[in-house]
């Protein structure tokens, strides 16, 4: 892998047939299908490229039960227009006859639509085909969230405007990268488990992310309208994309839009709502949206083809243990133990704690962080590798680690740490838990707990043979509240790098 690749957290993602079933419950797909199933072998008259006439726009609208809805009609015609896109419904146009110039009245037949050749996917595909043809049909929708309103470049043009690229101000890359940073960032929070489906994330913090710098403390009022202005852009673009499936969407309340020379814009100000953290009841009526799972793989997929690594829970399976152990200390909490398990499920515990253990060791500046990675995935190991654990309870670098999973699993004739293993075992899971988060207040209570619980800790410390001593000291007289222990913290690693 490229030093330089972007890399994306682990996602996990269900198995292909749960994400099979959830493309096929998807509102277009399954409405696309059934218009499908009824267009049939024989087939329905259809108007130029395959659209519906009116008849047949009313009965697939009846067929669909969206009679009652005042969209209802746009909601058929878009399955209809799925349906055509990923081959569930083929079309072939009439033969003109007589005058080559003559034209059909605007809602003449032109053409005979038939269920297509896909449709048999739906039934009797794999979950692979499936979700290939589902991928397919998200594509498509994606391109059209990524365009301009048809509908009112129709009307501009019906009331007289000459129109052309320039003058309708929209930048089709750039707005194509706009909307693939906004899943991006969706994706990222869910990677990291700061979001999910029960706890969506508010539209004005997305539109946020993408227009606020980060180095802007307070938004300025440019910055602000912009915000509003991505916010309107997405609640368009998020009500088209989510009966794909990849997203649920709980859109914009309409009391808070106001029209203003003709475009929408939120009526309240955002100020606040995309920065600070207003009451949840608030924010909701400004838009709330979380990926789905079948969003994860979506968007997974669109990254991967862009050259972003974005690993799945589950890849490192078939891989040594020392893969396993540098990839996990990056991974958010649940993930990790996730792949710890699918991992482990592989081996017997014997040969698994074996692998750990000698992929543990080292003193490079990674080697902590893989012997914590190494004592969390132990962890989850039965009894039957107490033999494999207790050959290295002589090991500098594995014995105190050792010591604590037989502790742990309740073992008998467990030998005491010297001193030695239990400050160098000391200095080890700060220095991991130092690369893992750096100063928390998890590790501050820990570095006052030690210095408590050990008088002349720091005399002892600074002579522990370990690479990371004297940076590990050095963050100690940073973490520690009491200014007098924190100058002993300071003088102690500057004798521990002295020393070398």
């Amino acid at each position: 892998m490229s030093a330089d690749r972007p890399t994306m957290p682990p996602v996990r993602l269900p198995s292909d047939a749960e994400l099979a079933r959830d493309a096929l419950s998807a509102p277009l797909l399954a409405r696309a299908a059934k218009l499908a199933r009824w267009a049939g072998e024989e087939g329905i008259p259809v108007g130029v490229g395959g659209e519906l006439l009116a008849e047949q726009l009313r009965k697939a609208t009846e067929l669909l039960g969206l009679a009652g809805d005042e969209d209802g009609d746009a909601y058929a015609m878009d399955a209809w227009q799925h349906a055509l896109d990923t081959g569930l419904v083929d079309f072939e146009e009439h033969e003109e006859e007589g005058d080559e110039g003559a034209e059909a009245g605007e809602d003449e037949p032109r053409g005979t639509a038939v269920a297509g050749e896909e449709l048999a996917t739906l039934t009797s595909g794999s979950p692979a085909d499936i979700l290939d043809l589902w991928l397919a049909g998200f594509e498509s929708v994606l391109a059209d969230a990524a365009a301009p309103d048809l509908g009112e470049i129709a009307d501009r043009i019906a009331e007289g405007e000459d129109l052309d690229l320039d003058s309708l101000d929209w930048d089709p890359e750039g707005e194509a990268d706009f909307l693939d940073g906004v899943l991006g960032n969706l994706y990222l929070l869910t990677a990291l488990e700061q979001s999910d489906a029960e706890h969506p994330v508010p539209l004005p913090a997305l539109a946020a992310s993408m227009i606020v710098p980060e180095d802007m403390d307070e938004p300025t009022d440019d910055i602000l309208e912009e915000v509003s202005d991505a916010m309107m852009r997405l609640d368009d673009q998020f009500r088209l994309l989510a009966p794909t499936g990849i997203i649920a969407y709980r859109p914009v309340d309409e009391s808070l839009i106001e029209e203003v020379d003709g475009e929408g814009h939120v009526r309240e100000s955002v100020d606040g709502v995309a920065s600070d953290s207003p009451e949840e009841e608030d924010v909701s009526r400004y838009g709330m949206v979380s990926l789905t799972p079948l969003g994860l793989l979506a968007v997974r997929e669109r990254m991967q083809e862009a050259g972003v690594e974005a690993p799945a829970v589950g890849d490192l399976a078939d891989k040594g243990a020392d893969a396993l152990l540098a990839a996990l200390p990056g991974h958010p909490g649940t993930a990790a133990r996730a792949e710890a398990e699918l991992w482990l499920a592989r081996r017997t515990p014997a040969e698994a704690a074996a692998e750990l253990l000698a992929a543990g060791r080292g003193d490079d500046p990674d080697a902590p962080s893989r012997r914590l990675a190494c004592q969390q995935t132990l962890a989850l190991v039965g009894a039957a590798a107490e033999p494999a654990v207790r050959e290295v309870l002589g090991d500098r670098e594995l014995g105190g680690l050792a010591r604590v999973w037989l502790a742990e699993h309740g073992a008998a004739d467990v030998p005491e740490p010297g001193e030695d293993m239990v400050f160098w075992l000391t200095i080890d899971t700060i220095a991991a838990q130092l690369a893992a988060s750096g100063d928390t207040d998890e590790l501050r209570g820990l570095v006052e707990s030690l210095v408590g619980q050990h008088s002349g800790f720091f005399d002892a410390a600074w002579r522990v043979e370990h690479p990371a001593t004297a940076d590990v000291l050095e963050a100690m007289g940073r973490l520690h509240p009491e200014k007098k222990v924190a100058k002993e913290a300071r003088k102690a690693a500057f004798k521990a790098r002295s020393r070398g």
